[in-house]
């Protein structure tokens, strides 16, 4: 694939349930539009960061896998190991299964004599069903659908610039004048970006895909920086779209933000139709992730024998043994799963492994000094020491919360540290009898 390809899967992995659900969540703890703008624009900047990082470790190492190939690379395989099977088991499984929940919502409450659970799994099936038909089929597909998803935002913002708000968002912007540079140290101001940060995951998807991509040492920055750079515009435009035509207390913890707003900018039935097209968004960002969630697998296969049956391919050259696998897992998901409680657990693993690979550009030059770069990172290490301080702070704010909630009663356990911790030693087990196996042989 050519790098407009990659920039349609990079957009479609970063536009898909986030940017839909997450205001309603951040509206819980802070209804500044100031805060909310800038949360926003934080978290744009900091998965530009990480883009911009990303470009060069990808250009140096054009293999497929992310990160489960470079932190191979730059620390051990054992560490790249288990960012691999962190991606295997909820890096992709559970966005997918996210996408899906959202999915079926904005159709069910449109029509609801559909069940959530079964309208999700059809259209997890569905469309896996095309990802492992043809590499070719599925990358058309996703052009189309990627094209219709930044048509429909568009469309969305400029109705919302065209219709008549004042009355909602002189209620909505009242606050502006309360806004504080303290505002940016709250509780609330921090949990919000751990949500923005979740709409913004998928900005490295062109580095799963390396393998699929023409010329990657030129392709994959152009796909990772200028989708990222594209995605962040739409997203400020889209949230203050929200917030001038919908009234807070309306979309205040609520999932279908899109489908409550386009009933204020298009009327009932005009919404309605919106709520639709936005569901066909949500269809590109599921399919983008099926198509990519795949070939991290698929190499982890080629490294190590205990994972060999992933590498298994049609003739078309699908690998549709992963890609059933990762049906299976997102599933599961989706039939056992609550919203905000993945998105918390995945959030703190996926930030790991990020935060890993970006800082470890550091020791990729210091280990590799006479490697090829045909891309440098721009103002090295700036981005890279950016990027670090602020997903440490969001992964130990995330644990921090979790042991509070529990220690106040509210969950029985500190189940987001419990899962991830688990899903990390379960994933060294298998590590370790991957590595006895290849011994063996």
């Amino acid at each position: 694939m050519n790098a407009g390809t990659a920039s349609a899967f990079v957009i479609a992995n970063m536009i898909g349930t986030g940017v839909f659900t997450s205001l309603g969540f951040q509206l819980l703890t802070t209804a500044n539009p100031i805060s909310i703008a800038l949360i926003w624009l934080i978290g744009g900047f900091v998965a530009l960061c990480g883009a911009i990082v990303y470009s060069e470790l990808g250009a140096a190492m054009p293999r497929s896998g992310g990160e489960y190939h470079y932190l191979s690379q730059i620390y051990h395989p054992a560490v790249g190991f288990l960012s691999g099977w962190t991606s295997l088991i909820v890096g992709f499984s559970a966005p997918i299964a996210l996408s899906c929940m959202a999915l079926s919502s904005y159709v069910c409450n449109i029509w609801p004599v559909i069940p959530p659970k079964l309208f999700a799994m059809i259209m997890l099936t569905v469309i896996t069903l095309f990802h492992a038909f043809s590499v070719k089929v599925g990358a058309n597909i996703q052009n189309v659908l990627t094209i219709v998803k930044v048509l429909v935002i568009v469309v969305f913002i400029l109705a919302g610039l065209y219709v008549s708000a004042d009355g909602v968002a002189a209620g909505n912007f009242q606050t502006m004048g309360d806004f504080s540079i303290g505002d940016m140290f709250t509780a609330g101001f921090a949990v919000s970006l751990i949500w923005v940060y979740y709409a913004y995951s998928g900005w490295n998807a062109a580095a799963y895909i390396a393998n699929d991509i023409k010329h990657p040492r030129k392709n994959i920055p152009l796909a990772l920086m200028g989708s990222t750079l594209f995605t962040i515009v739409l997203y400020l435009g889209l949230n203050m779209i929200f917030l001038r035509t919908t009234p807070i207390s309306e979309m205040s913890g609520q999932i279908e933000i899109g489908l409550i707003s386009a009933r204020h900018i298009f009327g009932a039935e005009g919404g309605e139709m919106m709520g639709l097209l936005i569901a066909v968004m949500l269809v590109s960002s599921i399919s983008s992730m099926v198509f990519v969630g795949p070939r991290v697998a698929t190499t982890m296969g080629e490294d190590h024998r205990i994972l060999r049956g992933l590498t298994r391919k049609n003739p078309s050259g699908c690998p549709y043994v992963a890609i059933w696998a990762q049906w299976l897992l997102s599933g599961v998901m989706v039939l056992t799963g609550a919203f905000q409680e993945i998105t918390q657990y995945t959030s703190v693993v996926l930030s790991l492994c990020a935060l890993l690979t970006v800082v470890g550009v550091i020791r990729h030059r210091r280990k590799f000094p006479n490697a090829e770069r045909p891309y440098r990172t721009l103002l090295y290490p700036v981005p890279a020491l950016l990027f670090g301080i602020i997903i440490s702070w969001s992964i130990i704010y995330m644990l921090y919360t979790d042991f509070c909630q529990y220690l106040d009663g509210q969950h029985l356990l500190p189940w987001t540290t419990l899962l991830s911790l688990g899903t990390l030693l379960f994933g060294y087990v298998v590590y370790l009898l991957s590595q006895q196996l290849s011994q063996q042989h």
